[in-house]
């Protein structure tokens, strides 16, 4: 999957505006974060604030392209959470939309159940 957004943004985007892509990739991790043991986690998502958030976010000034995919159902430790992807311009302008767009994610359109 990130290796065909890779090569699609590096073929529809202008060269003069892309100089960094940053890839995330989120996992089901060990342990929660105030330490506990996780087997796994419930994961559903609303699609619909998704595909807001990648379209607020493709608008920013700066930004030439933003990807996201979610794994929705019950994973497994070392399982995809989700892949994130942000394109644009310069350092100064995809760092902070990567954080934000990922934080927006976590915040409102992930919901996560650890077991």
């Amino acid at each position: 999957m990130i290796d065909n957004w890779l090569s699609e943004i590096k073929q529809q985007a202008d060269p003069r505006e892309l100089g960094m892509i940053l890839v995330h990739n989120g996992l089901v991790r060990a342990t929660s974060k105030d330490g506990k043991e996780v087997r796994g986690i419930i994961l559903s998502t609303d699609n619909a604030r998704l595909k807001e958030l990648l379209q607020e976010y493709s608008a920013k000034e700066g930004i030439e392209a933003v990807r996201a995919w979610i794994n929705e159902g019950t994973l497994q430790v070392g399982d995809n959470i989700m892949l994130v992807l942000v394109a644009g311009r310069f350092r100064t302008d995809v760092l902070p939309a990567f954080e934000s767009l990922i934080s927006a994610i976590k915040k409102e359109v992930v919901r996560e159940q650890e077991f």
